[in-house]
């Protein structure tokens, strides 16, 4: 009876870890092409002939988010303090330029014990990376997943710059150039490594989520 009994536990823990386990918030999101950072020169600027407009983003309209996980769960954050321009060539993306940064220290997420952990040295490490940034090198017509273009630039989180290549939603509409995002990147790619407890492991891969809305100039 005792043998009986210890094989249906066995059998039965696996099923209980399954339904424990918190599913993975990146799993059928776009995932980021990493490649070696550009160097400046190898920027996007538009042609000389284009006609530009450079537009502020409106904070108060933009986001840049976050999903990390575990094993057991997940947490949502953004950073409150953001700023960016996007450019328009000839009144389309292509061609232009988006760019972005953010405060790290002004990370905040659904819990506050965790804003004062991302702020150490085993995330973001706040007092040596106070910012991050991305600054696009290519903007092309299309995209996965229903995008309407795809984007690659340079980021710059964590003291490591690499260049990532991510599909965006563009709207301009005569009030204001919107790009929407949602695509993953790993960690570990920007040395941040930290591994979690060993029964609730974090994941490497981050989904990011990204609004970023400029008015036009009327």
């Amino acid at each position: 009876m005792r043998t009986i009994r210890f094989a249906v536990l066995a059998a039965a823990v696996p099923a209980l870890l399954s339904l424990a386990a918190c599913e993975d918030p990146a799993k059928d999101k776009p995932k980021a092409t990493v490649a070696p950072a550009s160097s400046a020169q190898a920027e996007t600027k538009p042609a000389a002939a284009a006609t530009t407009e450079t537009l502020d983003v409106d904070a108060t309209a933009s986001t840049v988010g976050f999903i990390g996980s575990k094993v057991t769960g997940k947490h949502e954050g953004k950073f409150e303090k953001i700023a960016g321009k996007i450019t328009l060539a000839d009144g389309k993306a292509e061609g232009g330029r988006i760019s972005f940064e953010v405060e790290t220290a002004s990370v905040k997420t659904d819990a506050a014990d965790l804003d004062k952990h991302l702020k150490n040295a085993d995330f973001f490490d706040v007092e040596k990376f106070p910012k991050a940034t991305f600054a696009s090198t290519a903007i092309k017509a299309g995209g996965t997943n229903g995008a309407t273009h795809t984007v690659t630039g340079d980021l710059d989180l964590h003291g490591v710059k690499k260049s990532i290549t991510f599909p965006v939603t563009i709207t301009i509409a005569a009030d204001a150039a919107t790009g929407t995002a949602e695509f993953s990147i790993n960690r570990k790619d920007f040395n941040i490594t930290i591994a979690g407890k060993p029964d609730d492991l974090i994941r490497d891969d981050v989904l990011l989520k990204l609004t970023l809305k400029a008015p036009r100039k009327k």
